[in-house]
């Protein structure tokens, strides 16, 4: 354990834990696994540690953890005997890899940057459970979130940040990139079951039952758009089992907040209709802007570039 940059030997008090005011190095538990923040243990066994190169530092690092897992795995004799009361054990500590930088969210949540596991070189990004790769994440907004992730384990700054963040939403605002890609993905399982009365003569859309998602509000929206403008012939409706994505809308003539469509069968009299009215602001604040600011307070940024929170998140 380490306080002040003091090491307390392990090797005299091997089952210890810690003592009032020492401090907790332990940067995450999850089952069977321990991760340690080494930085301060290097810098002790290093004072030159910050000038070395991020290939020494590796080395160095694995360097002290191969001497301590040996120590923490021998400290289990005491351990098993003194708390116990057995004489052997098969209690093993291992080095599984070495991490230059991480990021822990949640349980389970995370991602690290990996140089070295089980003593193999190998640069790779270990990333588990955050929100942008789940499959109702829009895959380009998750591939920006994931560019920006990157940045921040290489050492990127908030100002660099944040200049990414402002060149993308500006991006989504002009029409740079295409709703097809900004829709959300979802499944349609419920439709069925929300489905109220069909349009009257006259009417235009079906009137769904309390409670219905907005993945079924929105392909029963299409649904409609398709039957009112007689696209039936020439495309698919959306039904029950399948794969749709979904935009926001602003005030239109139809009084419609969200609308479903088909990636692989888009109508262009439909295409045409979202290009008008979508909601490109929404879109990003809904679906990206609360993503952001769950990442920046974890890492303890205020997520203005300025003070002013609303001028950076609503620019024209």
């Amino acid at each position: 354990m380490i306080k002040d940059f003091k090491m307390k030997h392990i090797e005299d008090v091997p089952w210890m834990i810690c003592d009032e005011g020492d401090v907790n190095y332990c940067a995450y538990v999850d089952t069977d696994s321990n991760y340690f923040h080494a930085e301060p243990i290097l810098k002790h066994f290093y004072p030159d540690f910050d000038e070395m190169s991020d290939k020494d530092k590796d080395e160095k690092l694995e360097k002290v953890a191969l001497k301590y897992q040996d120590i923490i795995t021998k400290s289990y004799d005491t351990l098993v005997k003194e708390c116990f009361n057995v004489p052997t054990h098969r209690l093993e500590m291992k080095t599984e890899c070495v991490i230059r930088s991480a990021y822990f969210r949640k349980t389970r949540r995370y991602a690290q940057w990996i140089t070295k596991q089980e003593g193999i070189v190998k640069e790779s990004l270990d990333i588990k459970g955050l929100e942008f790769k789940k499959a109702n994440f829009p895959p380009v907004l998750g591939e920006f979130f994931k560019g920006i992730l990157i940045d921040v384990l290489k050492g990127s700054t908030q100002t660099d940040v944040d200049k990414k963040v402002k060149e993308f939403k500006i991006q989504i605002l002009n029409g740079d990139i295409p709703l097809t890609k900004l829709g959300n993905p979802t499944g349609v399982k419920t439709l069925n079951k929300y489905m109220g009365r069909k349009p009257k003569a006259g009417e235009m859309f079906t009137q769904m039952h309390k409670g219905a998602p907005v993945s079924a509000k929105a392909a029963a929206v299409y649904n409609d758009l398709i039957r009112f403008w007689k696209l039936n012939q020439k495309h698919s409706y959306i039904a029950q089992g399948d794969k749709i994505k979904y935009i926001y809308l602003k005030p239109n003539p139809y009084q419609i907040d969200t609308l479903g469509f088909l990636d692989f069968d888009l109508p262009p009299k439909i295409e045409e209709f979202m290009e008008k009215y979508a909601d490109r602001q929404k879109i990003f604040d809904a679906i990206l802007l609360n993503k952001l600011e769950g990442f920046y307070d974890d890492l303890g940024w205020n997520l203005s570039l300025n003070p002013y929170k609303e001028k950076f998140f609503n620019f024209n």
